[in-house]
């Protein structure tokens, strides 16, 4: 990012911070302790980075919660009961979980999902669609244009959003290229059922999941007494049609898909602090942990499904004779090859008496948190002597790194609202430009052609400004947009007698574009 590289954990601190911000805004007051919620697929790495990124961003993240059990503490509040199903469908990953709540118990029965499934795949499959589509029409492959790009997939997003309420949308992007014979105008019609033959696939993905989320915990489908949805994308129709077939009924509106995981956290908080004591969240490690023994094989310690906080220990030994060290590699999944597994850590044993192979008991723990992060040791039980290692995140940040980061998040704050700052402003400018577009595409015909020539400059001016990084020339080169577009309407109104007592029209572009500015 500008030159420079962040590991996922300062990336995800960004975000932190900003909510950070918008919260101690709104309630007046200092925050420094969070619950933050994961996917409930988040393996050990992921949940440790995430904790690694709240405490970049100034926070003591006191846990780390699944979202579709977060989403089922928001439910529970109100003193419901039975098995719950929770299909949380976001804009990055997609989970799944059983829970039963009774008597303000909440026990996780068993959890699933991908973490490589969300909105976003949505959008990428709609924007390739679209990108297809306007090479067969206009001969032109704006795969290559950035800004195209980006002005694609924002709309993707928008009509993706809009099916969910409407049978269809039109797309329409003015002047998103040009070639010999002038600028080249994007508008399509799409229809609902053409966004869910694009999409099918994906929605597909989610049954897989949920069949293997019911066979863990146990139960039929039929037993399930409410499902939840949970994440924006389970707003889509065909999304909510095949949540039930999957489970045989109708998806509860108990929640809102947008609200019920904050809530969750915000419960979680609660009953932390003290404030909430009538209920009991029992949670769950979503993969299984184990080691590498002997022809590579991963030995399960700790099953899928098991409720956290545990701690499971198994005696092994040595594999050759004389052996004085053994190396431990720690694993999380479910192949039954440890090499197919996900490498959490290693660490070895040293110091262990030279002697025959299988003589030697050394004693493997797991001790995992309610967080789900992962602890292991490994004891000589003759001599006493023990290693242990706690599992970092795959961005490897030592303390010494998080301190640093923590140091440097609060040395460069300034820099940072300066960075924020440039951003929002080209968030204006793009709004400006598509304002303007818009406009000059449908009163071209009706102004002067050197009024049409100068917005036509000012756009692709403000254009390349958005593409640097000097806030006072994209200031600029957006005030003289600003005075190029308005010539638009002071024209209009000339040509309807201008001195009218109502004023401008509220069909002027220019009125159009202050208020999409306002929107902002």
């Amino acid at each position: 990012m500008n030159g420079q590289q962040y590991s996922p954990s300062q990336i995800g601190a960004f975000v932190l911070t900003k909510m950070k911000e918008t919260a101690e805004a709104y309630l007046n007051k200092s925050i420094s302790k969070a619950v933050i919620t994961v996917p409930a697929y988040f393996n050990d790495a992921q949940r440790q980075a995430t904790k690694d990124a709240g405490r970049i961003a100034g926070l003591d993240v006191q846990r780390i919660i699944n979202e579709p059990t977060a989403a089922a503490l928001s439910y529970g509040m109100n003193n419901k009961e039975g098995l719950i199903a929770v299909f949380d469908l976001g804009g990055g990953t997609f989970d799944v979980s059983i829970l039963e709540i009774s008597n303000g118990v909440f026990e996780v029965k068993a959890t699933n999902g991908d973490t490589f499934l969300g909105g976003e795949d949505f959008d990428s499959a709609l924007l390739d669609y679209l990108i297809s589509e306007f090479k067969r029409t206009d001969g032109v492959d704006l795969s290559k244009d950035k800004l195209a790009v980006q002005r694609l997939r924002e709309a993707a997003e928008k009509a993706k959003v809009e099916l969910s309420s409407t049978m269809q949308t039109e797309i329409n992007l003015p002047f998103i290229s040009a070639d010999s014979s002038g600028p080249k105008h994007f508008n399509v019609t799409l229809t609902r059922s053409k966004f869910e033959a694009l999409v099918n696939n994906l929605i597909e993905r989610t049954r897989a999941p949920c069949k293997n989320c019911l066979k863990d915990a146990g139960i039929a489908a039929k037993e399930v007494d409410e499902v939840l949805l949970v994440g924006g994308m389970t707003r889509v129709p065909k999304v909510q049609e095949v949540v039930a077939s999957i489970f045989g009924k109708a998806p509860s509106k108990g929640v809102n898909p947008d609200e019920a995981v904050a809530m969750g956290a915000a419960i979680q908080g609660g009953i932390l602090r003290g404030d909430v004591k009538e209920l009991l969240l029992l949670d769950v490690t979503p993969l299984s942990l184990g080691l590498e023994t002997l022809g590579g094989i991963f030995t399960r310690l700790i099953n899928r499904n098991t409720t956290i906080p545990t701690k499971k220990s198994q005696v092994f030994s040595t594999a050759a004779d004389n052996q004085t060290q053994v190396g431990i590699k720690v694993l999380q999944g479910e192949r039954e090859m440890a090499a197919d597994n996900k490498l959490l850590g290693e660490f070895e044993l040293t110091g262990i008496p030279p002697a025959p192979r299988g003589m030697p008991q050394i004693e493997v723990t797991f001790d995992i948190d309610a967080n789900g992060i992962v602890k292991v040791s490994a004891k000589d039980k003759a001599t006493g002597k023990e290693q242990e290692i706690t599992i970092k995140s795959s961005g490897g940040l030592s303390e010494d790194e998080i301190d640093k980061m923590v140091k440097e998040a609060e040395l460069h704050s300034q820099k940072d609202q300066e960075r924020k700052a440039l951003i929002d402003l080209k968030n204006t400018a793009d709004t400006t430009i598509y304002s303007m577009e818009k406009s000059l595409s449908e009163y071209r015909e009706k102004i002067p052609a050197e009024v049409a020539t100068e917005i036509e400059a000012a756009v692709a001016d403000l254009r390349t400004a958005m593409g640097g990084d000097d806030l006072e020339k994209l200031k600029e080169k957006l005030d003289a947009a600003n005075k190029a577009v308005s010539k638009i309407g002071e024209h209009m109104q000339k040509g309807s007698g201008g001195g009218s007592s109502s004023g401008p029209s509220d069909e002027t572009p220019e009125a159009e574009y202050q208020e999409a500015t306002k929107s902002k």
